[in-house]
């Protein structure tokens, strides 16, 4: 897989990240930790999917982990502040790029039964592809994010 977009996505992303200022959700949602909680959440199981495709798994990918709030705080946690958080999406992110880059044309086409919700609404519900799943993650998912932090911005 050609992953020249994700990678792009990601360091647009992660510019936005280490800006200072950024501040609450002034709608009631996510602050920029728990965004990035929730971007390393995804991408962590984005690559476990694509790692399981390789093995010969069957696996799924189902976001609601994800975007729960005891686990995004969980990660949150378990690092120093939001420059621990930065970094540590910077390397998963890398991760991922690294094993989408390394997908067989077979491996990328392998359909993947796939849950993704956005708040409270359903997305998709049905098979998807997965270098859909790794190029939807350029396409809509980090950009999304990005703008979702930049609205952050004092």
């Amino acid at each position: 897989m050609d992953t020249t977009a994700l990678r792009s996505a990601y360091k647009k992303f992660l510019d936005v990240a280490t800006e200072p200022g950024l501040g609450d959700a002034g709608d009631g949602g996510w602050n920029a930790d728990q965004v990035l909680a929730h971007v390393l959440s995804v991408d962590a199981a984005a690559a476990a999917v694509a790692l399981g495709v390789v093995s010969g798994a069957r696996p799924t990918f189902d976001n609601r982990i994800c975007l729960d709030h005891w686990n995004l705080d969980r990660i949150i946690a378990e690092h120093s502040g939001r420059a621990g958080l930065i970094t540590h999406v910077r390397h998963q992110a890398a991760v991922l790029c690294d094993i989408a880059d390394q997908l067989s044309e077979q491996a990328a086409a392998v359909l993947v039964p796939s849950f993704l919700m956005s708040g409270d609404m359903l997305v998709l519900d049905q098979p998807l592809a997965l270098a859909d799943l790794v190029n939807g993650l350029a396409e809509k998912h980090v950009p999304g994010h990005t703008r979702q932090l930049a609205d952050l911005r004092p």
